[in-house]
């Protein structure tokens, strides 16, 4: 089973206050680039969400190597929501109504999650959406997805996707091996962040199209989910990997690396350049 180091790295600067990003970074396509606008007003509160749900166990953790990881993947974490509350905050300038988005997100997560489900339910949330956020990575970067992007932010998307599969096992373990959660309780929170996470992108992105005053969102929106999820879609061939959690003997590890993650390790830490590692995981550079 292979394993990957968990790497404190300070979040990178990627130009996203640049004034020339456009609106519609992603080749141009309104779908496409508000897709990923939209997750990443879900990464800040959802990435304090996961810290504070492996917190709950961390004072039982008696393996220094978990502890070891657990404290990377909380810094890991920190880093991201730093860097997505930057960009979030350029999506903010456009009219997106981002204070109120992260206001909701906030009391959905901790309001009611927190306040009405059992420790061990929040860890099994936490569990189920790194490995979506692990397939995510894979998906984007694996096929190439990001090749038409914007350099800068295909490079804050490849560094996060880098970061993820890095510690895509560290909330499964202390699930596993210090909260002892059953397998029904994961399953059930794998179920319910396939649902949720989804939807509330969905939703967001409805509201960026009616500020963005976008006619015929009804094709957009054919179009755009035939992208992520036709014959060829971004998550097709994913699904495997997906059924695979549903597995009771399953391990994230099991799913192996990332395909240009050292790739992307061995130009970044040369260069300290994270665009230039960014169209090295994207397939643009050698």
């Amino acid at each position: 089973m292979s394993t990957s180091e968990i790497v404190q790295r300070k979040g990178p600067s990627f130009g996203l206050d640049d004034p020339d990003l456009p609106r519609y970074w992603f080749a141009g396509d309104p779908f496409k680039s508000r897709f990923f606008d939209a997750m990443s007003l879900l990464f800040p509160e959802g990435e304090r969400f996961f810290i504070a749900c492996v917190r709950d166990f961390r004072h039982t953790i008696t393996d220094p190597q978990l502890e070891r990881q657990v404290k990377d993947f909380i810094y890991q974490e920190g880093q991201h929501g730093q860097v997505h509350t930057q960009f979030n905050n350029r999506v903010k300038e456009q009219g997106v109504a981002v204070d109120h988005i992260l206001k909701e997100e906030h009391r959905f997560l901790f309001d009611v999650f927190r306040k009405r489900m059992s420790r061990k339910y929040t860890l099994a949330q936490t569990a189920a959406a790194e490995h979506l956020t692990a397939l995510m990575a894979h998906g984007f970067f694996a096929k190439g997805t990001l090749r038409d992007a914007d350099p800068r932010i295909r490079a804050m998307y490849a560094w996060h996707a880098v970061e993820e599969i890095e510690h895509k096992a560290v909330a499964f373990d202390v699930y596993k091996t210090v909260a002892r959660g059953s397998y029904l309780t994961r399953i059930l929170g794998m179920i319910q962040v396939s649902i949720t996470f989804p939807l509330h992108t969905f939703l967001i992105m409805r509201h960026m199209f009616e500020v963005d005053g976008l006619r015929n969102r009804g094709r957009l929106w054919m179009k755009g989910l035939w992208w992520l999820y036709g014959p060829k879609g971004v998550f097709s061939g994913l699904l495997p990997h997906y059924l695979a959690y549903f597995k009771p003997g399953f391990h994230p590890w099991q799913q192996g690396q990332l395909k240009n993650y050292e790739s992307w390790r061995e130009t970044y830490e040369a260069s300290g350049d994270a665009i230039k590692a960014g169209d090295v995981a994207a397939g643009i550079a050698a």
